[in-house]
């Protein structure tokens, strides 16, 4: 179950992608000579979560893109303090009007999404259901991306481990000492020749599901 705040964030979190993504070797968009997005903003095509069971973490995946660029799939993490070893994976920083500063991570390089992610494809799991809390009740947020799993169901996710090594090019493969995941950062634009579990996903815009992420067992 993921818990959600009805607040602001200062800058937004596409502010904080439309600055980062330009540098990131698997975008594909407008950037200017300046290095910077043109040709129109970053929009949200729709998200999904998991859930950090410490409830420490946020973990929250965006499909992004610009107004006539592909898709693309970005896990952020979201921390109340930075996270040490992942400077490399910093998208930014932000004000949340409710819980304060906030370090916003890619994912890819967050141990706490890594494990979350295999969970979620190994159990059929899938994506957390979201909730705001209004006037101590709980409220429903419908999620703008339908996910569905194909694979494993095991019962229970054998230690993750450490990540030994990421390769983030097209698609960004974790390798980790008990499962090896590959996050789909273009999702559908063809196929990635990947294998395993499957977590996939629709949106708006993509009425098909498409395979957003791999997952498969050492």
């Amino acid at each position: 179950m993921a818990l959600l705040h009805r607040a602001t964030l200062r800058p937004t979190k596409l502010d904080l992608l439309a600055a980062w993504l330009p540098d990131q070797q698997w975008f594909t968009g407008p950037v200017g000579a300046s290095g910077t997005l043109t040709g129109g903003e970053v929009v949200s095509r729709g998200a999904y979560r998991f859930d950090d069971p410490a409830g420490e973490v946020g973990i929250e995946t965006m499909l992004v893109g610009t107004a006539d660029g592909p898709v693309h799939q970005v896990p952020l993490t979201y921390r109340a303090a930075p996270l040490d070893g992942a400077e490399d994976w910093l998208v930014g920083t932000t004000e949340h009007s409710v819980l304060g500063p906030r370090w916003v991570y890619d994912g890819c390089g967050d141990p706490i999404y890594v494990t979350a992610l295999a969970h979620a494809i190994l159990t059929g799991a899938g994506q957390a259901e979201q909730y705001f809390e209004v006037d101590g009740r709980r409220e429903v947020r419908e999620p703008t991306v339908t996910v569905v799993v194909d694979g494993v169901g095991v019962a229970e996710v054998p230690a993750i481990g450490a990540v030994r090594r990421v390769v983030d090019e097209d698609r960004t493969v974790l390798d980790t000492e008990a499962v090896e995941l590959v996050v789909v950062r273009r999702p559908g634009t063809g196929s990635d020749g990947s294998a395993g579990a499957v977590l996939a996903g629709s949106w708006d815009g993509q009425p098909t599901t498409v395979p957003l992420a791999y997952a498969t067992l050492r």
